[in-house]
């Protein structure tokens, strides 16, 4: 069992940057931020193998930047220019099987608690 605690969530205005850390208890292969906003589904944010490669949902691309400290078992999700839509339950995801940056959240076996992203004025 893989414990994953995510943090750095908060309030932001709209048109800041924020920053996402997510710590694992033991190694994984991909790790990915999915989000929740109010009254919608979970949707992918990006999403990342140990080797680095990348998976971006189209909507987040320019905007989000997913990085990997593999040796700390910690992954991190930048995004700037944020708006009042990115608010939402941000969560972590991770996975022991798969070595590629998995896009669908029925393939991530760990998940977070979520960290609660507001963006308001």
């Amino acid at each position: 069992q893989v414990e994953l605690v995510e943090s750095g969530g908060g309030l932001v205005q709209p048109g800041g940057s924020l920053r996402l850390s997510c710590v694992a208890s033991d190694r994984t292969y991909a790790m990915a931020w999915y989000r929740q906003a109010p009254g919608k589904e979970r949707e992918l944010v990006a999403a990342m193998s140990d080797r680095k490669d990348t998976n971006y949902a189209d909507a987040m691309k320019g905007r989000a930047t997913i990085s990997r400290d593999v040796a700390k078992n910690t992954v991190y999700l930048v995004i700037n220019n944020l708006k009042e839509d990115d608010t939402a339950v941000y969560y972590c995801a991770a996975d022991q099987r798969f070595l590629t940056p998995e896009k669908f959240a029925s393939n991530y076996e760990y998940w977070g608690q979520g960290t609660r992203v507001t963006v308001s004025p």
